[in-house]
């Protein structure tokens, strides 16, 4: 700390030195004609036509060699070389050039095209200009920052030194659009839906609890991308509709949990659940095109084919299978008295069947591969979706499974208003009863279902799904990662 309050003092000096030399430090404009990564693609005809070229970028890297400089900048794009010859720059800027700029200065520097002895492309600077003044170092470029807090702390210096980093938030963006292409060509409209909810719903979690001053009253942050919302729309006579917005879950934290990250989902009338599961395949696919040019991904001990042909795994034969109890008639005692026999932790708190079923689930549903989807969950497990016609005690749901993880849910979305009054109830008696996450009764969405709700397509996947693709930790895999404050 003492070695950067050292180097911030004699940079504070050089600000003075610019000043009196008639250069400010952190002018408001400049005369920047061309990126780097254009400056290189163009190299050949700017050098035939010796056409004026004015760059700008951060320094760094400053090579001194005799009466020349070889400065390195980067403007986000990709690096280049400047080149400055004494003779070529006016009074004494070449010996300010060397006084006064620090690598991690932001400057401007004109001068013409040019190739060096070894071939390099460059720019033969024959004038520069202060565009920011760097108080701290940058740290070496080759380095860069070690400690894992310390590169969250520091995310946009960890971005600056780390090309992966920065490349990985350009794919992110093309993520999220290629979602949002995907829809747009299908006629779907994007909305947006109040990230401020007296009631929370479209997913079991735990939400956060703010003060909305104007109105005094308590109000939550949403836990879903506007479930309960997209599908008034469907009330409305709005067809096909999606949001990529940001939700919040008060809980915990891992590789594949955050709580505030950005989530898709998108609603369609007159769709159900197996017309979902070959629009999300379809989906996917185009994602991994769009974003990867490719359908093949190791996820963790996983081999994965988004091209193959995707399995469909049965909730409850699965659990049947492995722990021989049936969740259709199996009772909290029972499955107590399972994840006691088979030694697994569970949640003392607030236990109940449906927490107990899930906590079973989980532990198969790390050895599941994927591609899938898992079909088949019991009613008591899903309070949004519609009974299945075939056995009206499951629902039509499907979770996309990849590398043993939930990777997006959709269904045929539950539009009886008498049946989702009663799920609601029981929902809110789970709450009262201790369980955090059980959903709130909405009384105005079982209003809007009233009158009247077309049979409709609902799925969302969050950025989870990115984060597996990158092979990284959904911490890692988002741009500014939450911290405790120092």
């Amino acid at each position: 700390m003492a070695l950067i309050e050292t180097v911030r003092a004699e940079r504070m000096v050089k600000i003075k030195q610019l000043k009196e030399a008639g250069m400010e430090a952190y002018p408001a404009s400049t005369r920047r004609t061309h990126t780097v990564d254009n400056f290189l693609e163009n190299h050949a005809v700017l050098l035939k036509n010796s056409e004026e070229i004015v760059l700008a970028g951060r320094v760094m890297s400053i090579r001194e060699h005799g009466g020349s400089l070889f400065v390195d900048i980067f403007d986000g794009t990709v690096k280049a070389q400047i080149y400055f010859k004494k003779e070529n720059l006016k009074e004494n800027r070449f010996e300010q050039f060397i006084l006064l700029v620090d690598t991690g200065d932001i400057i401007e520097v004109g001068g013409v095209a040019f190739t060096t002895k070894r071939g390099m492309p460059s720019l033969l600077g024959n004038s520069w200009r202060m565009l920011a003044k760097s108080l701290v170092p940058v740290p070496d470029q080759w380095f860069g920052i070690k400690d894992e807090d310390e590169r969250f702390r520091k995310r946009y210096l960890d971005i600056l030194l780390t090309k992966d980093l920065a490349d990985r938030i350009r794919r992110r963006s093309v993520f999220w659009n290629a979602f949002r292409e995907f829809l747009l060509e299908r006629n779907f409209i994007e909305v947006e839906t109040p990230v401020l909810e007296t009631t929370t719903g479209g997913a079991d979690a735990k939400p956060f609890v703010t003060h909305h001053n104007a109105l005094d009253m308590d109000v939550y942050l949403r836990i879903s991308a506007g479930e309960l919302w997209q599908k008034r729309l469907m009330v409305a006579g709005l067809s096909k509709v999606f949001e990529i917005g940001r939700i919040f879950r008060n809980e915990g934290m891992s590789a594949e949990h955050a709580q505030d990250y950005t989530q898709v989902e998108f609603y369609e009338a007159f769709k159900d659940y197996e017309a979902g599961m070959e629009m999300v395949t379809e989906l996917y696919r185009a994602v991994a095109d769009k974003v990867y040019g490719t359908r093949v991904f190791k996820i963790k001990e996983f081999n994965i084919d988004l091209g193959a042909e995707w399995e469909r795994y049965d909730f409850c034969e699965l659990i049947k299978k492995e722990f021989n109890i049936d969740p259709l008639t199996t009772t909290v005692d029972g499955v107590r008295a399972t994840l006691e026999d088979r030694g697994i932790q569970y949640e003392q708190k607030g236990f109940n069947l449906e927490r107990g079923v899930d906590t079973l689930w989980k532990q198969i549903r790390k050895t599941l591969r994927g591609p899938g989807f898992l079909i088949g969950v019991p009613v008591y497990l899903e309070t949004l979706a519609k009974r299945s016609h075939k056995d009206p005690r499951v629902v039509e749901r499907f979770q996309v499974i990849l590398g043993g993880s939930e990777m997006g849910k959709g269904f045929s979305e539950l539009n009886d208003p008498v049946d989702q009054a009663e799920r609601f109830k029981h929902q809110q008696e789970l709450r009262e009863a201790g369980d955090e996450e059980a959903q709130m009764d909405d009384k105005s969405f079982v209003e809007a279902l009233e009158y009247g709700m077309p049979p409709a397509l609902g799925f969302g996947v969050s950025e989870r799904l990115f984060s597996f693709l990158e092979g990284v930790s959904i911490r890692e895999a988002q741009i500014f990662p939450l911290l405790r404050p120092r």
